[in-house]
């Protein structure tokens, strides 16, 4: 038998007693799902792939998504323990910056330079823990020099927070960014803070997300001749594509996602697998946006075929590969006729991106979902193997 987890599906259940003992009848006609849809997803025997879905059925419980998800709350994995013990004082560090308080600097410039190019490699191996080890000191000494320094850092902790599940504080940051920014007029990193503030909004706000996107989009059309400009431009259109899609405005996404598109195949790949702030716009990029955009269309299908024409290794970047196996894995769970394959996506991903794969709730519930199906029969080794290493006990 599988020892349950604190799952997703768990939490619907949970809130759904809070709430007077609403039946799963009523939560469905509420979500506007069916009570099966609810009654497997409680068990653990299916997941939820669409953020849309999501949305509504913490709007039907009247709680947040981040509640469902149970992000920022989590115990017992070390990663999220580890970066945890941090928040305070990132929190501490960002709201001194927010008020106008501004400390000695008491790096030199190279050392300074040294610090955020190691964030930044940290960003790339998803190495979000020690990332958030660094934050509280590397902002402070940030805020010190001000404008695209300050921005780009605020951008770091905006990405690494959000990763660990602190969406409020991720928001914070990545208002910082775009303050910073807009002191010293700096386009590029203007259009990279925009896109990283739409990113750290609530699932919840994906219409506001999808605003503020356009808005910048507009904003920044003017400095298009700028090749960073442009790939920030680009990351805009896929960050409105995924947002209208969410939104339930599937036209509108199309042509954010024709734009992107035709932006992508005029630039390429980054020849150095990064680009702009590691930021890997081009082809595959807008391939694996695609991907995720199919996966909230319901589309596994789709989603399938795409891959089987993107290459996500040559990007830097170790999410992107891990969204790339992920959805993978989703889609082909999608159903459960071929879950072994879906494992083994599963086992791709976590490879990718160890600590975030162990973090992501959604992650987590597809993988204890495949344990559920396997219970009938043997649960296989690869899978066990699996869901010890990101703390999850399956039961022999």
């Amino acid at each position: 038998m599988v020892k349950k987890p604190d799952t997703i599906g768990a939490r619907i259940r949970y809130w759904r007693m809070r709430r007077g003992g609403m039946t799963q009848a009523v939560l469905a006609g509420l979500a506007g799902v069916t009570q099966s849809y609810v009654s497997q997803v409680e068990s653990g025997r299916k997941t939820i792939d669409r953020r849309s879905t999501l949305v509504a059925l913490a709007a039907a419980l009247q709680v947040t998504v981040a509640d469902l998800l149970g992000q920022g709350t989590e115990s017992g994995d070390p990663a999220r323990e580890s970066a945890a013990e941090c928040v305070p004082a990132i929190w501490s560090a960002l709201i001194e910056i927010e008020d106008g308080e501004r400390r000695p600097s008491t790096y030199t410039a190279e050392r300074l330079a040294a610090e955020i190019a190691r964030a930044d490699q940290l960003r790339n191996a998803c190495n979000y823990p020690a990332m958030a080890r660094m934050l509280p000191g590397l902002l402070l000494e940030a805020a010190a020099v001000g404008g695209t320094t300050l921005a780009q850092v605020a951008y770091l902790a905006s990405t690494c927070i959000r990763h660990l599940g602190y969406r409020h504080l991720a928001l914070n940051a990545a208002r910082v960014s775009v303050s910073a920014a807009e002191d010293v007029e700096d386009r590029a990193w203007l259009g990279a803070s925009r896109f990283v503030y739409a990113q750290s909004l609530p699932i919840e706000s994906a219409r506001l997300a999808a605003r503020s996107a356009d808005r910048s989009l507009v904003e920044l059309q003017g400095d298009a001749s700028d090749i960073r400009v442009r790939q920030m431009l680009g990351q805009l259109y896929l960050m409105a594509a995924l947002a209208s899609t969410v939104d339930g405005r599937p036209d509108v996404a199309r042509d954010h996602l024709a734009e992107a598109t035709r932006e992508a195949a005029s630039l390429g790949d980054p020849a150095d697998g990064g680009g702009f702030n590691g930021c890997c716009f081009g082809p595959t990029n807008v391939g694996l946006w695609k991907m995720s955009i199919a996966a909230e269309q319901g589309e596994s299908g789709k989603v399938i075929e795409l891959s089987r024409t993107i290459r996500p290794q040559v990007l830097k970047a170790s999410n992107r590969q891990l969204s790339y196996w992920l959805d993978i894995g989703r889609a082909l769970a999608d159903g459960g006729r071929r879950d072994a394959e879906a494992l083994a996506a599963f086992v791709q991903a976590e490879r990718a991106a160890p600590i975030p794969f162990a973090i992501n709730p959604l992650a987590r519930d597809a993988v204890v979902t495949l344990a559920q199906r396997a219970q009938r029969r043997a649960i296989p080794d690869d899978l066990r193997l699996l869901a010890g290493r990101i703390g999850i006990n399956l039961a022999a």
